[in-house]
């Protein structure tokens, strides 16, 4: 799959002023469903500014048994926001046009929940506990640790694309993935976004 360069440490733009609707993650889908487009439903903020800071390349949250190597996501040629492809699916992928983890921003991470190749890296996502330790490593060997503050499920439809990808001068972290009921095709019709602090 294409992968743009590498854009924004931090959306330094505001939702409204680059037309933003929703920035959902599509694609995650029940182990025997046809595969999906591997793409959000609309764009996500971005700017010409270039992370400084070595890109992320691991994450574990030991209270889910996960532990990951992180692809690089881009934007598709439609502005839409990359997922990890489903063949990869127990691997999850930092959004490079977000903040690299431990640096001012919202660093986001995608990752599914099930493909057509069955479980996938963030399956168990949906159990995961305030407080708990999630641990994002760059290529250096530096590991941060983030503390989970909270988790939401929302639609597709009416996704809170300002308070995931939106600038902020806190350190924080967002995991994304797919949860909820299935529609017609396949497809999950909710997100789930948990929500992580620097610790």
């Amino acid at each position: 799959m294409p992968l743009t360069p590498n854009v924004a440490r931090r959306a330094a733009v505001s939702a409204t002023a680059v037309g933003l609707l929703l920035a959902s993650v599509a694609g995650c889908g029940p182990a025997e469903a046809p595969e999906p487009s591997a793409r959000t439903a609309t764009h996500a903020p971005r700017s010409p500014e270039v992370p400084k800071a070595p890109a992320p390349t691991r994450l574990v949250v030991p209270s889910l048994g996960i532990d990951s190597g992180l692809l690089r996501l881009g934007l598709n040629q439609d502005g839409t926001v990359e997922v990890p492809p489903a063949d990869e699916g127990m691997t999850a992928g930092w959004y490079a046009g977000g903040a690299v983890p431990g640096e001012r921003g919202a660093a986001v991470l995608i990752g599914h929940n099930d493909t057509r190749f069955g479980k996938a890296v963030f399956h168990d996502l949906h159990t995961i506990a305030e407080g708990a330790d999630i641990a994002v490593s760059d290529g250096a060997g530096e590991e941060i640790h983030f503390e989970v503050t909270g988790t939401e499920t929302v639609s597709k439809k009416a996704f809170p694309t300002q308070k995931v990808y939106g600038a902020t001068d806190e350190r924080v972290l967002r995991l994304i993935t797919c949860d909820g009921a299935f529609d017609a095709e396949g497809h999950p019709v909710d997100n789930l976004i948990v929500y992580a602090k620097l610790r």
